[in-house]
C-alpha cells in the first residue's frame, strides 16, 4: 500500500510498483493472490480512503479530488466514488 501511496497522482502501473518493490510483475500478482487481494483492489481501496479523507475539506473542490486520485475525467471518479460507498461524491461531502 505504501509503494501505491508514493505514486497515487501519477496513476500507478503494475509495472511502476513492482519496480518500487525490487520484484517482478508476475511474482507481485502472486504475492497478491496469496494474500487474497490485486493490485486493482488495492488501488481501488487506497483511492477510496484518500477520496473520504479529501471529501471531508471542504476547501478541496470535488474535480481536484479526482485529479489528485489519478482519475483522467471526474466522471470516472463520480462511477467509482459510487461503486465504492453508494453515493455521489456531493452527497457524501454533504452528509459529512
Amino acid at each position: 500500500m505504501i509503494a501505491i501511496l508514493t505514486c497515487i497522482w501519477e496513476k500507478p502501473s503494475i509495472e511502476a510498483i513492482a519496480h518500487t518493490l525490487a520484484m517482478s510483475v508476475r511474482n507481485l500478482q502472486r504475492e497478491l493472490q496469496a494474500e487474497g487481494t490485486s493490485y486493482q483492489q488495492l488501488l481501488d481501496e487506497t483511492r477510496k480512503q484518500l477520496a473520504l479523507r479529501h471529501l471531508k475539506k471542504p476547501n478541496i473542490m470535488i474535480d481536484d479530488v479526482a485529479f489528485l486520485l489519478g482519475f483522467s475525467e471526474s466522471s470516472a471518479f463520480h462511477r467509482a466514488f459510487k461503486r465504492w460507498t453508494g453515493k455521489t461524491p456531493r452527497t457524501y461531502r454533504l452528509i459529512k
